[in-house]
């Protein structure tokens, strides 16, 4: 298929095709030179990580420096964009002058919708706040302890005066809301769910201990463990699925629940980083079909042995198959299988099926999974059929002024089904080339209903 590609210049915008069948987020891959560059803030620092990613230097990636643009606003480079979003692919021997057709604009949402709050950029707080739970007790124990991130940005043991605040804050919301905590367990993960509210109790004490002992270094560490028990009673209080799939989609494999993977890449050609394993979570109560196919080719070591085919500084993609077929052929009927374009919209109960959220009108609605994290994970797929995904997937790198987390023009146009929780920082040196060893399914295989991979492995 024809990917569609746009140079920003002050006064025009021209286009040109480039061959190639993968499917791919269709944002121009040298789209930024639109933009301005990006604030010294936008950097992203590498986490420091045990033994799970070996490398040959503490290189810290961070953002290219990207060329200033000629056009005069950010509507007038949407716009461009919007173009490019919006072109037929065609046969790619064609010459821009002959070969291009052009769809109407697809309608662009309100740039209001850019300046919003701040964004929650955490993948693994954006996995707690995507659990379909309602209970205000333990966001309120949550919240002060990510607010933990932002006051160790502070320099010193200083920041720690910001610290204890967010402690004592959070410990006061957990003793006042914890009958509301426990009532909001399910019967049948209650007593898990009570062994982590008391493990998170006695943490919530070492860590005011470790406050008062001026030790900035092992605050970060405890609130790490904390949110991981926080994090633990709020997936206790989902009670089986919370909704029925479509009838249409009812026989696919389904992930209801959660799954984490970890996906073991063996690295090329880069002095930097020799192997590495990116722990992915998965998230089915959000995307179940999504989640659920990607699970079901896991288990068929469908991606084992797979090279990086794209990594361009926007995305990392892999999974297109060799061959004339862009997706996986299930060998039981010897034909492609597809899965619709899967979306959660923030405050719905299940996700709507086989339109973008562009297409339903919906342009300020926000996804329960955004585009918002660096490793965000989502399907690739053909951007005019929206039903036509299969086994390409990517993950984002890039954020930009068009591309911001909270206001993302993905968000809504391709189905986002997991984030990269681990090493995720790494993705930014995968080249194409680089072989993944190996995929596997660490934990919630049980969650996966109707493996096809059982039946014709």
């Amino acid at each position: 298929m024809a990917a569609a590609i746009v140079s920003c210049h002050s006064q025009c915008c021209s286009s040109t095709l480039v061959s190639s069948r993968r499917l791919s987020p269709r944002i121009p891959t040298n789209y930024l030179s639109c933009l301005r560059t990006e604030s010294p803030n936008a950097a992203v620092s590498p986490r420091r990580f045990g033994p799970r990613c070996s490398s040959g230097s503490n290189k810290k990636w961070q953002p290219g420096n990207q060329e200033k643009g000629g056009l005069s606003s950010l509507k007038e480079c949407a716009i461009s964009l919007a173009l490019a979003v919006g072109l037929v692919a065609g046969d790619p021997s064609l010459s821009p002058s002959t070969g291009i057709a052009y769809a109407a604009a697809p309608a662009l949402p309100d740039l209001a919708v850019l300046i919003s709050g701040p964004p929650i950029k955490d993948p693994e707080a954006l996995l707690r706040y995507a659990l379909p739970i309602n209970n205000k007790a333990i966001r309120e124990v949550q919240k002060p302890l990510e607010d933990i991130t932002d006051s160790l940005k502070v320099a010193g043991l200083k920041a720690l005066d910001s610290v204890e605040r967010n402690v004592r804050q959070a410990s006061r919301a957990l003793k006042q809301g914890k009958s509301l905590i426990l009532a909001g367990l399910a019967e049948s993960k209650k007593d898990h769910g009570v062994q982590l509210l008391e493990k998170l109790e006695a943490g919530m004490d070492e860590l005011q201990q470790i406050v008062e002992d001026r030790n900035r270094d092992a605050v970060a560490p405890k609130q790490k463990e904390l949110l991981q028990y926080v994090g633990g009673v709020e997936e206790d209080m989902v009670e089986g699925f919370p909704y029925e799939v479509p009838e249409e989609y009812r026989s696919m494999p389904l992930l209801k629940g959660r799954a984490t993977v970890d996906m073991k890449v063996k690295v090329k050609d880069n002095p930097n980083l020799e192997e590495c394993v990116f722990r992915i979570v998965l998230d089915g109560y959000n995307a179940p079909v999504t989640a659920g196919n990607f699970v079901d080719l896991v288990e068929r070591h469908f991606y084992d042995g797979m090279e990086i085919q794209r990594a361009d500084g926007f995305v990392v993609q892999t999974g297109d198959p060799e061959g004339p077929a862009e997706g996986f052929i299930d060998p039981s009927t010897e034909k492609p299988r597809t899965i619709p374009l899967e979306i959660m919209v923030d405050g719905e109960k299940e996700p709507v099926y086989g339109a973008t959220l562009e297409e339903l009108g919906l342009y300020k609605a926000q996804t329960k999974l955004p585009f918002n994290a660096f490793g965000t994970m989502a399907m690739a797929r053909d951007e005019f059929e929206d039903n036509s995904a299969s086994s390409q997937v990517f993950w984002l790198l890039k954020e930009s002024e068009l591309t911001p987390s909270n206001a993302n023009i993905l968000d809504g146009r391709y189905a986002v089904f997991g984030y990269v929780t681990e090493n995720e920082d790494y993705l930014a040196d995968l080249k194409v080339g680089d072989v993944i060893e190996s995929m596997q399914v660490v934990s919630g295989l049980d969650n996966l209903a109707n493996p096809s991979y059982k039946i014709a492995g």
